[in-house]
């Protein structure tokens, strides 16, 4: 056990975002050669990066992608379509560039690092995946807490130093997540954070039928019932959570100490930005949402976060996939923001 772990250093206070810049980013898109408006959520982009980074031209250049993996004890109870084994598996994919995380960073030119949070796997991993596994997986939430609160803990901290590894000069982040089983921890969480009752959260995750989404259901229901009611935020990632559910939020949260501006991925990840919300509330105005997902509980998910998503492609992949894709829009939104004309430059009347 290290220092870092014992210290609360998740309630530390966050960056704050420049409220100058914002004022100054939104005066800018007004006079740049368009009508008011037209640019719709990339003009909201653009003056949001702009107060995060305190400068009037905002850049992403700098990304960097965090996968974190982490098995599940719930998984034992066919919640979901796909073996354990695969979470393992994929680990070594998104290492040699063969899953759609590695293609996506690849295409952004991104820096992707893979961590093994907790999976099964005895033997670990290979570098170039940090093989810092806070346990074998966690134990079958149905009839007991899924971590201790130590592991907890230290999950916490693994998303933080993974945050803390990053040069300074990021301008954005993205969490992904691998772990099957790890949509029914989410659901679990997000219904035991009250964003909505477990019958209108559950999904597929990985493609079950209408049977084995019943099934599911079913012991989310057992898992909330033996959890019951009363638990602080940590208790209830301690209870329910995934090892990769948990890195995810404390990167998160160190992202927003930080001064980085995080861009969320679907539905996992989303549960895993509403923790670190709930922990830390300064949190929130660092995150960007990238997508909504095919998961039927990630729009209940996004309004509690009072979220606009910029993308709906239908995607419910995870690993951080939804928000490279919608990466480009930042790009985007600032080069506009940066690059196109005043109606003074342009010699346009503006009307």
């Amino acid at each position: 056990m290290n220092n870092e772990t014992m210290i609360e250093w998740y309630l530390e206070p966050c960056a704050e975002t420049s409220a100058e810049l914002f004022q100054r980013a939104q005066q800018r898109q007004a006079q740049l050669t368009k009508p008011a408006g037209s640019l719709g959520q990339l003009e909201k982009i653009a003056i949001e990066l702009s107060s995060m980074q305190a400068k009037i031209a905002p850049t992403v250049d700098r990304v960097e992608i965090a996968v974190f993996a982490g098995d599940h004890g719930i998984a034992n109870e066919a919640v979901s379509a796909f073996p354990q084994v695969v979470t393992m598996e994929m680990v070594k994919n998104f290492v040699r560039g063969g899953a759609a995380i590695s293609v996506m960073a690849k295409q952004i030119g991104a820096g992707l690092t893979v961590i093994n949070a907790g999976t099964v796997n005895p033997q670990g991993f290979d570098a170039p995946v940090i093989d810092k596994p806070v346990a074998l997986g966690t134990a079958n939430i149905t009839i007991q807490p899924a971590m201790t609160a130590l592991q907890c803990l230290q999950a916490l901290s693994l998303g933080k130093s993974t945050l803390d590894g990053y040069d300074e000069a990021t301008d954005v982040v993205i969490g992904g997540e691998m772990g099957i089983g790890n949509t029914t921890s989410a659901t679990a969480l997000a219904t035991a954070f009250g964003v909505s009752t477990a019958e209108n959260l559950v999904g597929p995750g990985t493609g079950l039928d209408n049977t084995g989404v019943s099934h599911k259901l079913k012991m989310i229901e057992k898992a909330l019932g033996r959890v019951g009611n009363g638990r602080s935020e940590l208790e209830l990632l301690s209870e329910l959570g995934g090892f990769e559910i948990v890195a995810l939020t404390g990167f998160y949260i160190r992202a927003a100490q930080c001064g980085i501006t995080i861009l969320v991925d679907g539905f996992i990840s989303s549960v895993a930005a509403l923790a670190a919300c709930r922990i830390n509330s300064n949190v929130r105005p660092w995150m960007l949402f990238s997508h909504n997902s095919a998961e039927p509980g990630h729009q209940l998910v996004l309004k509690s976060l009072k979220a606009e998503p910029l993308l709906s492609l239908q995607m419910r992949l995870g690993e951080g996939s939804g928000a490279a894709v919608a990466l480009g829009l930042l790009r985007s939104a600032c080069a506009l923001h940066n690059e196109m004309a005043t109606f003074e430059e342009a010699g346009v009347t503006d009307a």
